[in-house]
């Protein structure tokens, strides 16, 4: 930070001296052609041709072309201004001091410039070689002083030489004092705005960081700020926000913000929740306006929530709750259950039954094992977390796995595809939780498919973009309705008359303790489950 802030205060300061010196520059050149109007030398063209034997005359030709070759160099900014504004300055206090001899005893005015480019010298060069240049200036004001009084006029005194030079010290002083708080002013108006600048990078990263959608926008309705997430929350990535208002990126916001500005309320810090629904992305948001300052209509920060997505996680946690009570409940059930199952195999080996008393005892049969599968399943959930991730080579489990389910649910040749695209990878996963999954998502598809040829697929590729695991499993049936595949992952739902409702929802569960993703995806024909695994 230190390194930066001296670098750009450099710049700065250079770029300032040189804009300074510019000025100091056509402030001369005006001064040279007020000289050549009282010198006469617009008018007269002789003293034009006899400036040899003119030397006020000549002096002041010298002063004019002085300032024009200086006024060029300056303005190409060449050479550096650590050298070009002390050799002008020095060429300007000699060149005034001459001047001042030849108009003798009324050079008072003239001594006046001299106080003058000490003072601008001393600024432009923040207070550097300021008592320098008045030094050169009153040693050039005493010689001309004593030339004087010794050649020309020997009645000359001190007094007018001696108060002139006392005057360009002091002046050059106090421009060297007014420099310095300059220069002080400069550094801590540069360091205030490096941490307001830095301030405004740290913001704008929480802001980024945060999972709720952040806008700031003016009196206006300007916006000022946003971040990714209000980006992605109201669908409009891409766009320059910084040009917008508010009633452009989301009419339904602004209208909530009018209402807000509206409300007159004795506390202007409180935060004024609304839920509104958005119709860009169809999800319902959740809007909170907080002032920026005491009054309202300075502005405000507004904090865009997914309620949907909190309604869903709230729901997940009433699930797990859930999953814990039916857990313990299963344990409780499982022993009375397991006599009953006895119990039952017991009167079914009696031999002089009748058949529909034999017809009677199948049924509960049946149904025991249905709970009994049931329980498994919610024990199974239950210690979904219990992992035990192991690197594995995924071509040769799938290669197994494949054979496997084949042989077990007997899958006639052809009717299973399965695709491997660059699958010779490593992966973190826990071996029976991944095998649980897949064994899952097959046997449903290949239970709603048409079981002809190809009908049901296993593809494996590695989404190089994001390093990324896919592995597909899709079918060629009639497909799931869109008032089905919403509740496709909530435990307990089912459409089959014999099924439990829980082989999806532990798929997933599992899929999510091992680090995975499992998604459905609709598709034109038949039904595509796709679990995205992080490589190793």
């Amino acid at each position: 930070m230190a390194i930066d802030l001296v670098s750009n205060l450099e710049a700065k300061l250079t770029s300032t001296r040189w804009r300074s010196l510019k000025l100091y520059n056509a402030y001369r050149i005006l001064i040279a052609l007020m000289f050549v109007v009282t010198q006469g030398l617009i008018k007269e063209v002789n003293h034009w041709q006899n400036l040899t034997d003119n030397l006020p005359a000549f002096l002041v030709f010298v002063y004019f072309t002085f300032s024009i070759i200086s006024a060029i160099f300056t303005w190409f900014e060449m050479p550096d201004i650590d050298v070009t504004l002390p050799l002008q300055i020095i060429i300007d206090v000699v060149l005034i001091v001459l001047i001042m001899h030849t108009q003798g005893a009324d050079q008072g005015g003239t001594g006046l410039l001299l106080i003058i480019a000490i003072a601008s010298a001393s600024l432009i060069s923040e207070g550097r070689l300021a008592l320098f240049y008045a030094a050169i200036a009153t040693i050039g004001i005493l010689l001309e002083q004593t030339y004087s009084a010794q050649f020309v006029d020997k009645s000359a005194n001190y007094t007018n030489a001696v108060m002139l030079s006392l005057a360009c010290f002091a002046t050059a002083w106090l421009a060297y004092s007014l420099a310095k708080r300059t220069q002080q002013s400069e550094l801590l108006a540069s360091q205030r705005g490096l941490d307001v600048k830095n301030l405004a990078q740290v913001n704008a990263l929480i802001t980024h960081e945060m999972q709720d959608g952040v806008l700031v926008v003016d009196q206006n309705l300007q916006v000022k700020h946003h971040n990714i997430q209000a980006e992605a929350l109201l669908g409009l990535g891409g766009e320059n926000w910084q040009e917008m208002r508010l009633n452009e990126i989301s009419p339904e916001i602004a209208n909530l913000m009018q209402h807000w500005l509206s409300e007159s309320t004795d506390s202007p810090e409180t935060v004024s929740p609304n839920i509104l629904k958005a119709t860009a992305q169809s999800r319902e948001l959740r809007i909170s306006f907080l002032p920026i300052s005491e009054s309202r209509n300075q502005g405000a920060v507004i904090f865009i929530e997914d309620w949907s997505q909190m309604q869903t996680q709230a729901h997940q946690v009433k699930l797990a709750a859930l999953g814990r009570l039916t857990a313990n409940i299963a344990h409780e059930i499982r022993n009375p259950l397991s006599a009953i199952s006895h119990a039952n195999q017991l009167l079914q080996e009696e031999e002089d039954a009748s058949p529909a008393t034999k017809r009677m005892l199948q049924i509960i049969s049946d149904n025991v094992q249905r709970l009994d599968q049931i329980i498994k399943d919610v024990l199974e959930l239950n210690r979904r977390d219990r992992t035990n991730q192991e690197a594995l080579q995924l071509e040769s489990f799938i290669s197994d796995f494949y054979n496997q389910f084949c042989a077990v649910e007997k899958i006639p040749d052809g009717c299973f595809k399965l695709t491997l695209k660059n699958a010779d990878t490593l992966i973190s996963f826990d071996r029976r939780h991944l095998n649980q999954i897949l064994w899952n998502l097959c046997k449903n598809g290949w239970r709603h498919s048409k079981q002809h040829e190809n009908s049901l697929e296993l593809a494996v590729k590695i989404l190089g973009r994001i390093q990324t695991v896919q592995i597909e499993v899709s079918d060629d049936g009639e497909g799931i309705p869109d008032s089905v595949s919403s509740h496709l992952f909530e435990p307990f739902f089912t459409t089959e008359k014999s099924g439990t409702g829980l082989g999806l929802y532990i798929a997933r569960e599992l899929a999510d303790a091992n680090g995975a993703k499992l998604q459905f995806k609709t598709s034109a024909a038949g039904s595509q489950f796709t679990m995205l695994i992080k490589k190793v």
